[in-house]
C-alpha cells in the first residue's frame, strides 16, 4: 500500500488494526475527537491538526468503498479516484460527523462563538449504462434524474404569494437549540422548524410550503476511460438544494457496463475464449483475433492444449486510477465439429488407424440399426 509523503497511515492515526470493525473505528475516532476538540485546546494548532487528521482517517475507514481503495492503493488511490478527504475548516468536520455522537452536532457549531453553519443539500443518485467499448475509450453521456428546484410560485419562501414566513418562536429564528454537556455545548436542530428558523403560517399551494418542487434534470457527464460496473462519478453541486441556503449536495452517477458478447472482464484485463480446430492445435497456426481496437494476430504453436492462455500486452482496459493498461488474455479451446463431411470423416478414420485408436463404427441409419437389432435377437433365440 502506497503512503504519500506527509500523511500517516489512517489505521495508525486511529490506533486500530487493519481488520477493525466499523464499530471499533467509530469508537476510536470519537475518543480522539473529544481529546483534541478545539474548545478544549483554544489556540493550539497542533491539537487542531490532530483533530482534522482523525476526522480524515475516519471518513475513509468508515466507508467500505473508500476503505477498499485505501487498503489496496493507499493515499495515492484515493487521490486519483477523487475520494481524498480534505477539511479546510473544523466546522466542516462538525457538520459531517456530529451525528456519530447522537447529538446532531456534538460540538455546537465548533464553539468559540462561531456562527451556526448551514447544512449542505442532500446527495442524490443517477445511473448510466455503457457498452464495453465506451467504457474503454471514455465517453460523454447525457443522464437524466429528478431533483428539487426552487418553486417558481413562491420563489422558495414556502409561503403563499402575499404572505411571509414567521420567525420560529421555539428557537428564535436560529434553527438550533443549545444544551450543555460538560465542557462541550451540544447544539441540535430545532424540532419545531426543523432547522429553518421560520414557520410557514400560510403555505404555498404549489409546493405545499416546502419552497421546492420536484423537477426533471438532464446533464452531460464526462466518463473517463476504464470505468467498471459500480464505480461512481461525482457531479459536484448537482444534488439537492440546502434547506438553509447552504451549498447544494452532489449527484453521484453510478456506472453499469453491459456484458460483452466476446470479452469477459477481469479488472483491467480482458479474457477472450478462442475456438481452434484439432488440426490447428496439433500443427500450429497464425490466427486473427478481435480486440477492442481492431483485429490482431497471434501464433498458436503446435501441440496447443484446450485451456492454454496467450497474452497480448496492453490490449485490455485502461486503469481509471492511472495504472498500466491491462492485457488481452486469449484462452484456447478445441472445438469438436458436430457434423463432418465425408472427406473429413475419411481422414479422421485414417488418423485413428494410424494411432491405433478405438473409434465408433461408421454411422448407421436408424432403420439399419433396427434391422440389425431384431436379426441379432432371432439368432440368439435359436
Amino acid at each position: 500500500m502506497a503512503t504519500m509523503a506527509g500523511k500517516r497511515d489512517y489505521y495508525e492515526v486511529l490506533g486500530v488494526s487493519r481488520s477493525a470493525a466499523e464499530k471499533e473505528i467509530a469508537a476510536a475516532y470519537r475518543k480522539l475527537a473529544i481529546r483534541y476538540h478545539p474548545d478544549s485546546h483554544p489556540g493550539d494548532e497542533t491539537a487542531t491538526a490532530k483533530f482534522k487528521e482523525a476526522a480524515e482517517a475516519y471518513e475513509v475507514l468508515r466507508d467500505s468503498e473508500k476503505r477498499a481503495i485505501y487498503d489496496r492503493y493507499g493515499h495515492a488511490g484515493l487521490e486519483s479516484g477523487g475520494f481524498s478527504p480534505q477539511y479546510s475548516d473544523v466546522g466542516d468536520i462538525f457538520e459531517a460527523f456530529g451525528d456519530l455522537f447522537g447529538f446532531g452536532d456534538l460540538f455546537g457549531g465548533g464553539g468559540g462563538g462561531r456562527r451556526r453553519r448551514v447544512r449542505r443539500g442532500a446527495d442524490i443518485r443517477c445511473d448510466v449504462v455503457l457498452d464495453l467499448e465506451e467504457a474503454a475509450q471514455g465517453v460523454t453521456k447525457t443522464v437524466e434524474f429528478r431533483r428539487s428546484e426552487v418553486c417558481a410560485t413562491c420563489k422558495g419562501s414556502g409561503s403563499r404569494p402575499g404572505s411571509s414566513p414567521e420567525t420560529c418562536r421555539r428557537c428564535g429564528g436560529r434553527g438550533q437549540v443549545v444544551q450543555s454537556a460538560g465542557i462541550l455545548r451540544v447544539q441540535t436542530t430545532c424540532p419545531a422548524c426543523r432547522g429553518s428558523g421560520q414557520w410557514i403560517a400560510d403555505p404555498c399551494g404549489d409546493c405545499r410550503g416546502s419552497g421546492y418542487r420536484d423537477q426533471p434534470v438532464s446533464l452531460e457527464v464526462s466518463i473517463p476511460p476504464g470505468v467498471d460496473t459500480n464505480m461512481r462519478i461525482r457531479l459536484s453541486g448537482e444534488g439537492e438544494p440546502s434547506p438553509e441556503g447552504g451549498p447544494r449536495g452532489d449527484c453521484y452517477c453510478f456506472v453499469t457496463v453491459r456484458p460483452h458478447r466476446l470479452f469477459q472482464r477481469d479488472g483491467t484485463h480482458l479474457v477472450l475464449r478462442l475456438p481452434i480446430t484439432y488440426s490447428q492445435a496439433a500443427l500450429g497456426a497464425d490466427l486473427d483475433v478481435p480486440t477492442l481496437t481492431g483485429p490482431d494476430q497471434i501464433t498458436i504453436p503446435g501441440g496447443t492444449q484446450s485451456g492454454d492462455v496467450f497474452r497480448l500486452d496492453g490490449r485490455g482496459m485502461p486503469d481509471p486510477r492511472g495504472g498500466p493498461r491491462g492485457d488481452l488474455l486469449i484462452q484456447t479451446y478445441i472445438e469438436v465439429p458436430k457434423k463432418l463431411t465425408p472427406r473429413q470423416e475419411e481422414l479422421l478414420r485414417e488418423l485413428a488407424e494410424v494411432e491405433s485408436a478405438h473409434v465408433s463404427p461408421h454411422r448407421q441409419t436408424f432403420l439399419e440399426k433396427l434391422t440389425s437389432y431384431f436379426t441379432t435377437r432371432e439368432e440368439d433365440s435359436e
